[in-house]
């Protein structure tokens, strides 16, 4: 009988490794869509929402997939569930009436609060009904190692139409691959081991002159990657701290149009001005709720993790996570929004130029082969040197109007997970002119939920209303033999 599993790269088997009780490693999302015809005089039809992401499924089957675990080794695997159904993994819920949108966003955090179940796919999906304004929303919950914050959009657009005109279609049938049993698993990875090994060999000489002429760049992105930060720890601030399994999940729009203009002002990029203003929000923040004053505030270092996508073009769709991480230091300390941007601005240039996403995509690469126990060390030590204080993940997605069963999507907030004292992560999603963005919270950290998103505002229109930084012209030099 022929068996299936999947082994798992290492860096999805390190999001594995990184969850804990009170850090949960999901990354997740709150659509919010109008009024449809999948909403009649008794509510949402989720019959047909469910017919709908069934006939869809076979686009994703990791969606239908639970993790395994190699004995002894302890090495997770991919395998298809035998029990799979698909009514635990999409539920109905509705919100009590008003249905405000404060309600929902306390739902929202009360659901991510709770982990994903390992013995079973790790994802879900809320229908909820109940809206104040007659529509409805989908909130997400998918763990990090099935999908990553950038080649994810594409997965989780197979949901969503381009008109509103839909069609359900037959599902085709499926059947669960036999999974290897305990035996045939450490049977199974012993061989693949030395194939590896017996292959590297074989196809050593034909690659060693491609090896040769590669290697000292990665290697020099990666020492450069390395002298970025993550061997370093940053400043505890009041964003920082302790952090328990409560969660908080808050968010609000800007126009994608007001940023066009301020980065054209600034001669910066979108990136550039939005984690500039989430730095003149986060220099509130710590004003504010963290008592600091002008002169801490510049000598604060407040580090940021960005993810960034290594994904080639061909592999646009595949599954498994193609993510390396920038370290940015975020201008806390600077007063003027418009010098903010271009400190941002040199700092995103001199991280492209340098090549940190090459670094850091190398140094995961070359800890292939390392045993899960070591794995799962690792990733512990490192989240606990905290060599960042807060997830900051900007992400493009489509500028026109898509569908969900008929109704518009009017906004969608993306939700980043918390690592280890991190009080705060800030995702942000660009779609159909606005940038929606998702600010995910420790509730015992952060006592008031609403204060970031202000902050955010705030530092937006300080921003806007800024006058551009002047360029120095460069001075010059007098014709030759002039004095």
């Amino acid at each position: 009988m022929t068996v299936y599993y999947e082994r798992l790269s290492n860096l999805d088997a390190s999001f594995l490794a990184l969850e804990t009780r009170t850090t949960h490693m999901h990354v997740g999302a709150v659509a919010i869509f109008a009024p449809g015809p999948s909403i009649g005089t008794e509510g949402v039809d989720i019959a047909t929402i469910r017919d709908l992401i069934l006939s869809r499924l076979e686009l994703i089957p990791r969606y239908r997939q639970r993790l395994a675990n190699v004995p002894l080794e302890g090495s997770p695997v991919w395998v298809d569930d035998e029990h799979f159904h698909l009514d635990y993994h999409v539920r109905h819920i509705a919100l009590p009436h008003p249905g405000s949108t404060a309600q929902l966003k306390d739902l929202a955090g009360r659901l991510m609060s709770q982990q994903l179940d390992r013995s079973k796919p790790l994802w879900e999906l809320y229908i909820v009904e109940g809206l104040e304004d007659g529509g409805f929303a989908l909130i997400a919950k998918i763990h990090h190692c099935m999908i990553d914050g950038v080649s994810g959009i594409d997965l989780m657009a197979v949901l969503l139409d381009f008109s509103p005109e839909f069609e359900v279609t037959e599902p085709k049938l499926w059947e669960a691959r036999p999974a290897p049993n305990g035996t045939e698993l450490i049977v199974r990875e012993v061989s693949h081991s030395v194939s590896a090994v017996l292959a590297n060999i074989m196809s050593a000489p034909a690659e060693i002159a491609e090896l040769t002429s590669s290697w000292s760049d990665r290697a020099r992105a990666a020492a450069a990657s390395l002298s970025s930060g993550w061997l370093t720890q940053t400043d505890r601030t009041s964003l920082n701290g302790s952090i328990s399994g409560a969660r908080a999940f808050d968010w609000l729009q800007l126009p994608l149009a007001d940023i066009k203009e301020i980065k054209n002002a600034h001669n910066a990029t979108v990136n550039d001005v939005m984690l500039a203003i989430v730095a003149g929000a986060v220099r509130r923040y710590l004003h504010e709720a963290g008592g600091l004053s002008e002169e801490e505030l510049v000598e604060t270092e407040f580090r940021i993790m960005a993810p960034v996508s290594v994904r080639s073009q061909d592999e646009s769709g595949s599954l498994g996570n193609k993510v390396a991480m920038w370290l940015l230091d975020l201008p806390i300390g600077e007063p003027d929004p418009a010098k903010r941007v271009q400190i941002v601005n040199r700092q995103t240039m001199e991280l492209k130029e340098s090549d940190h996403a090459l670094g850091a995509s190398t140094l995961v690469e070359v800890s292939t082969g390392a045993p899960a126990t070591l794995l799962s060390l690792a990733a512990r030590l490192a989240s606990r040197a905290r060599p960042f204080n807060m997830t900051v993940t900007n992400v493009p997605g489509p500028q026109f109007p898509l569908y969900m069963a008929g109704s518009e999507m009017l906004a969608t907030y993306p939700l980043v997970p918390l690592w280890q004292s991190h009080g705060a992560g800030i995702a942000m999603f660009s779609v159909s002119g606005m940038i929606d963005i998702g600010i995910n919270m420790d509730r015992d950290l952060i006592e008031d939920s609403t204060l970031l998103g202000t902050n955010i505002e705030e530092s937006f229109l300080e921003l806007k209303n800024a006058k551009p930084v002047e360029k120095k012209k460069a001075r010059k030099r007098p014709p030759m033999g002039a004095r």
